[in-house]
């Protein structure tokens, strides 16, 4: 397992549009995830001990975070054929038994994960309503065991203040998680 961080958020990057199938049995795009004040698109997989950890503080922060205007979007970009944990049908098992209230996205051909840049899982991308990246940071302190109960809310504040100012914070921590398992 490499265990990587990832890069300094570049403020107002552009989202990039997808369309990719969900465990739902729909496809999905950027702007049918986008919330009227911003999207979270995370890159997760199911093997990964560092998503693992955290899987219930996301549905928390996600669910919490419609009420601010904020949309959601996971994406799957693992080689599922050397990593079947990740496989299509291991993640409906997932969304389901974690009520998974966002789609949940299979990258197949990994082309969304190399266009984003994204590096690890889980790895968090924060857009305000314009599409512009405001916080490339991590959840909140876990790692591959969660975090204290009382630990701050990172993503959770930031998303929250990108709903009410359209800006991200100065300061963020960089996610760390587990490369994304790139296809040879």
């Amino acid at each position: 397992m490499v265990s990587l961080e990832t890069p300094v958020c570049d403020f107002g990057k552009p989202a990039i549009d997808f369309n990719l199938p969900g465990t739902d049995g729909r496809n999905w795009s950027l702007q049918q995830c986008m919330g009227k004040n911003g999207l979270l698109i995370m890159f997760i997989c199911n093997h990964c001990p560092y998503v693992k950890a955290v899987r219930e503080r996301i549905v928390q922060d996600v669910n919490e975070l419609k009420q601010y205007g904020i949309g959601a979007v996971a994406i799957m970009a693992n080689d599922t054929d050397n990593y079947p944990e990740d496989s299509f049908d291991n993640m409906k098992k997932i969304a389901q038994e974690f009520a998974f209230s966002f789609p949940y996205l299979l990258d197949a051909t990994q082309a969304v994960a190399k266009a984003y840049g994204a590096v690890c899982t889980p790895d968090f991308f924060g857009y305000n309503a314009d599409y512009a990246l405001q916080y490339r940071g991590r959840l909140d302190a876990s790692r591959m065991q969660p975090a204290p109960a009382n630990a701050p809310r990172e993503l959770f504040q930031a998303m929250k203040l990108i709903a009410e100012t359209g800006r991200g914070p100065a300061h963020q921590i960089p996610s760390m998680g587990c490369s994304i398992k790139w296809k040879t």
